[in-house]
């Protein structure tokens, strides 16, 4: 069995985000780290593999990035993934990632695909459902619980009704979230391997959806004014003299 495990590369929570001269995100000092989300289904794959010993399972990391996202794919390969595919280009949007697997899984099938619900710098949660519609598969998200046995993988998924448990054929595309599984540390040996794993790089299969031609953040100074029903005339008064500025 071969499971394809997509991982985003994003920045830290607790880095501080500044802008460059030219109104970007300024890139230097910040630290990049794993989705929080890709580490859960990650975490869960490689439990799989230990305890489904009979199924033979291979695990393959998927990253549509730049040749710098490899230090973080190199740390994921430390978990207990066998080895890496990283589609050399800037993921602009999630039709594009999408495409990207979905058309390295034709090339190359797998039985079953996991990856965050989402990530944490777009939060789209668009990726594993375009994915999904892209090959004709069944797809599912947020999954909290996974298990699989006889090629059905039963899966528990979290609604606005509450948990709902459900019974799916492989292959599938699921989104994972916590409480799924718990979150793994590289050991020694595991970080050792790593060095020595593969990390295929391929050029990419589709060309980009966009390209961004201009990107501005207009910083805005907060008035803090607060403003009742008797004094709205006042704030009117403001609009007017603003738009006209």
């Amino acid at each position: 069995m071969k499971i394809l495990v997509c991982i985003s590369v994003v920045p830290d929570t607790t880095s501080k985000i500044a802008l460059s001269s030219n109104n970007y995100v300024n890139l230097d000092g910040l630290t990049f780290i794993t989705g929080p989300y890709e580490d859960y289904a990650l975490s869960r794959a490689i439990e799989l593999k230990e305890s489904l010993v009979a199924e033979n399972i291979e695990i393959i990391l998927f990253h549509v990035g730049p040749e710098s996202s490899e230090v973080i794919i190199r740390k994921s390969l430390a978990l207990g993934a066998d080895s890496a595919i990283r589609v050399n280009a800037k993921a602009n949007d999630s039709l594009q990632v999408a495409k990207e697997i979905a058309e390295y899984v034709k090339l190359n099938p797998v039985d079953l695909i996991l990856m965050g619900k989402e990530t944490i710098d777009y939060n789209s949660g668009l990726v594993h459902r375009l994915t999904a519609s892209l090959l004709a598969w069944e797809s599912l998200s947020p999954v909290m619980a996974l298990d699989i046995s006889n090629n059905l993988c039963k899966v528990k998924i979290e609604t606005v009704q509450g948990i709902t448990e459900l019974q799916a054929s492989l292959p599938l595309v699921l989104g994972c979230q916590e409480p799924i599984a718990e979150w793994k540390i590289p050991s020694m040996r595991g970080i050792m391997s790593a060095r020595t794993k593969e990390i295929k790089v391929l050029p990419p299969f589709v060309q980009p959806t966009f390209t961004t031609e201009r990107d501005e953040v207009n910083e805005q100074n907060r008035k803090g004014i607060l403003f009742t029903r008797e004094n709205l005339n006042e704030l009117i008064d403001i609009i007017k003299k603003e738009s006209k500025s």
